[in-house]
């Protein structure tokens, strides 16, 4: 039965065509989809993921990096007593107002103020060395290549943030951020943009950098227990990371929209399979009628329905996968923030074939018209 319903789906390739098609547009969808989304809100993590730090420490309580308040500085101290902690960096977090020179309006933007050193912790995957030396110029800030536009300017411009005029010295990529624009500064130019004195000298975080990395979750724990660090928290760099975007994901409610579109992508898609091949299985009833007269049993013919919709959702699936990949090239092209790895994009797969499943189901009753008694007629 298998190779029946396979030869017949290479035989009748027209009839079955728009079904694969479907299956194909509707898991491109969704493939899309979750690119978009986990580009988008991981954005809001770049500031740890971007950066070469294991531990993050910061206040209580604290459920995405956009959220930060000031600490103590003299938990850096403590931080370094630790025999398993190799080296401490503050950063300072400014939200802040910019007013570029093509007028172009104010434009809220946030203010990471970094160490610029070249091996310097915080955006250490993102600002090459070279360019992170310029931040030791006064007044220099850099921004991401593709928020130029947005903000008006071009390197070697000035611009004002909170009133206090600063340079563009340099662009990167891969420093957009979730609800604003990202611009980063060294921790002195970052604290005369501070408009609140009173925390131009507490970080926003500690971020710690470890002699062996594997141990975070460990030294993590071993840091939160020790004597005057109950008024801190110390997450690790990973869930820290997926602390904000899950915060961004599910409590901003922005989440339940994503959802929401990938169920109407589901129920739109098995509507049109499921219709495409209820047509393609009633184009061939008098086939099927045949084999029944001949003495095959509805039960098998039920299976070679499911393994014909089996293979269309596995076709829909690399015609999804080919034009998914070509699309995602482009869109990184274009600075689009997407991400896809490799459990989403298994999540994606699955579901798609669960739609042909359910549309496979809905094509079998179909079958009570290959009746042999219809041949007669």
């Amino acid at each position: 039965m298998v190779a029946l319903a396979r030869k017949t789906l290479v035989h009748e390739w027209r009839r079955f065509l728009p079904a694969i098609l479907a299956v194909g547009f509707a898991g491109l969808l969704q493939l899309l989809q979750a690119a978009l989304v986990l580009g988008i809100f991981s954005s809001a993590s770049i500031y740890v993921t971007g950066s070469a730090a294991d531990l993050w420490v910061g206040y209580p309580g604290t459920q995405s990096v956009s959220l930060g308040r000031s600490i103590d500085p003299n938990v850096e101290g403590r931080l370094l007593m630790d025999p398993a902690v190799e080296r401490v960096e503050p950063f300072l977090w400014v939200d802040a107002d910019w007013r570029g020179q093509s007028g172009t309006g104010g434009e809220s933007v946030y203010v990471s103020g970094v160490d610029p050193r070249p091996d310097g912790l915080v955006f250490a995957r993102v600002l090459p060395p070279a360019l992170r030396m310029r931040l030791r110029e006064p007044d220099a800030v850099i921004v991401d290549q593709a928020d130029m536009d947005k903000l008006g300017v071009r390197v070697g411009d000035s611009a004002t943030i909170n009133s206090y005029r600063v340079r563009v010295v340099g662009a990167s990529s891969g420093l957009r951020a979730l609800g604003g624009v990202n611009v980063v500064a060294s921790l002195d130019t970052a604290r005369v943009l501070d408009t609140d004195p009173a925390d131009r000298d507490r970080p926003t975080y500690l971020v710690a950098r470890l002699h062996d990395p594997a141990a975070a979750d460990a030294v993590a724990r071993r840091i939160s227990g020790a004597r005057g660090f109950d008024r801190y928290e110390v997450w690790t760099a990973s869930a820290f990371a997926r602390r904000s975007v899950l915060y961004w994901m599910l409590d901003t409610g922005a989440g339940a929209g994503v959802l929401f579109l990938a169920g109407v992508v589901f129920v739109v898609g098995a509507i049109i399979t499921s219709q495409t091949l209820v047509a393609a299985v009633a184009g061939s009833v008098r086939e099927y009628a045949t084999l029944n007269a001949l003495g095959v049993g509805m039960r098998a013919l039920r299976w070679v329905v499911l393994e014909q919709a089996t293979w269309v959702g596995v076709c829909g699936l690399l015609c999804a996968s080919v034009f998914g990949a070509a699309l995602l090239a482009l869109a990184r092209g274009q600075d689009v923030p997407v991400v896809l790895d490799v459990p989403v994009a298994l999540a994606c797969a699955v579901l798609t074939m669960g739609l042909t499943t359910v549309s496979g189901l809905a094509a079998i009753r179909s079958l009570r018209h290959a009746d042999p008694a219809s041949l007669l007629r």
